[in-house]
């Protein structure tokens, strides 16, 4: 399984990115997806996760309605919606596979791994 994250970029505060996740794998479909987030000096952080179903978490501290996650099984690929970003944003998005088709919040339940797309949002 390869994961390809893009969709990283410069922004300022209250402006809106969308990151993609583009899976190999003729089973991609089942796979469950998350998105984790790592800033400078931190640990890994979850962020959003959709599974196998469509079913979708989200952190339940800094995330506040304002990212969306989804997926276009056609595509093979997932999307992180972010809107109304602020500087605590900034950090290195990751998406993450889960060959069981969960949407767990735990890093370990996820067995590959993306190699990160930077966002950095200005104030």
């Amino acid at each position: 399984v390869q994961l390809q994250a893009s969709g990283g970029g410069l922004v300022q505060a209250g402006g809106s990115l969308r990151l993609s996740c583009a899976a190999s794998g003729r089973t991609s479909s089942n796979y469950g997806m998350g998105w984790f987030r790592q800033a400078p000096g931190k640990e890994r952080e979850f962020v959003a996760a959709i599974s196998r179903y469509g079913g979708s978490t989200y952190d339940k501290n800094f995330v506040k309605g304002r990212f969306t996650i989804s997926r276009d099984n056609t595509k093979n690929m997932v999307y992180l919606q972010m809107n109304s970003l602020n500087p605590e944003d900034t950090a290195v998005y990751y998406c993450a596979a889960d060959l069981h088709g969960g949407s767990s919040y735990r890093p370990q339940s996820y067995e590959y791994w993306g190699q990160g797309t930077l966002v950095t949002v200005s104030s």
